[in-house]
């Protein structure tokens, strides 16, 4: 079995749960997830399986996309809803949607983030979390991260009582980003603490959340030995463009790993697909120096 399973990850889960209960629902061990998504987070979670493992990189690396929810007026230790109190400052009154709207604007394009200390980054081989665990704080490594999109989703709500306001709100955020660490950013901008109060995402890798399968979904078409849940390397990279081999390209040059010489109309900028008879066999990269197409990524054995 190879391919691609679009899964929608549940909440309390985490996404090396999934690998270790699909490996037995599937009866392989080759299989990946293509980045984790936190206990508290459900939504869309890519895992490869067989040959499709060899992806992983590739769609990890891909934007994602993610709806949630901002609660302004309380922080907490986490940046999530699990997390203790740490500072809070009611609000008086409500932020207007066009005042909030100008934030989420300010917010997109290149930024720099600081990993949470709740997070799973290893900092001289050990997790952050661990560390926090254990009440204590490290110099964390900056990132750099690209926000294409970020705003509001329908009306923002205020309690009086609490002197909490939530708003919805959508992102597409490059990988790597904490989308935790958005939000506490957000209400800092606003001088108020903030904190995550739900996250879903709803975009990754090319699929949607309407394309997903649970877990049971999935444990019950095994059953009846329907594998429509996953998808094929070729439906994975039907975006990327492809080259058709030639009998000679294939047996001289890829299957030894070769190089591939100029190819008609290829954009030099991005990934080309080596196919053979209509199947992906190789991923290949521009090399300018060598002015050859390069193996990026070989998957001789994908049917």
């Amino acid at each position: 079995m190879d391919g691609v399973i679009p899964l929608n990850k549940e909440i309390g889960q985490t996404s090396s749960d999934y690998v270790y209960k699909l490996r037995k629902v599937l009866h392989t061990r080759k299989i990946g997830h293509t980045g984790t998504l936190d206990p508290l987070v459900d939504g869309v979670l890519p895992i490869c399986v067989g040959q499709a493992t060899k992806l992983v990189n590739t769609l990890t690396g891909s934007s994602k996309q993610y709806e949630g929810e901002i609660t302004l007026g309380r922080s907490t230790t986490t940046e999530d809803r699990e997390g203790d109190t740490v500072e809070e400052k009611k609000l008086t009154k409500a932020f207007t949607t066009e005042e909030l709207n100008e934030t989420f604007q300010k917010m997109t394009g290149d930024l720099t983030q600081i990993p949470p200390m709740f997070s799973a980054v290893k900092v001289n081989g050990k997790k952050l979390y661990e560390y926090a665990r254990a009440g204590l704080e490290v110099e964390r490594p900056e990132r750099h991260i690209h926000i294409y999109d970020f705003h509001i989703m329908g009306e923002p709500v205020f309690d009086e009582t609490t002197g909490y306001q939530k708003l919805k709100f959508h992102v597409q955020c490059s990988k790597g980003t904490y989308v935790r660490t958005l939000a506490v950013e957000f209400g800092h901008l606003l001088g108020y603490p903030a904190f995550m109060s739900q996250l879903t995402r709803v975009e990754s890798a090319g699929f949607k959340i309407g394309e997903t399968f649970t877990l049971g979904q999935i444990e019950t078409m095994m059953e009846n030995n329907d594998h429509s849940f996953i998808k094929t390397i070729d439906d994975v990279l039907k975006d990327v463009p492809f080259h058709e081999l030639t009998d000679d390209e294939w047996e001289v040059r890829v299957l030894h790993g070769g190089f591939l010489e100029a190819v008609d109309g290829a954009d030099k900028t991005k990934q080309l697909r080596a196919m053979r008879n209509g199947v992906t066999k190789a991923l290949y990269k521009y090399d300018k120096v060598r002015d050859m197409w390069i193996p990026d990524l070989m998957l001789l054995n994908n049917k």
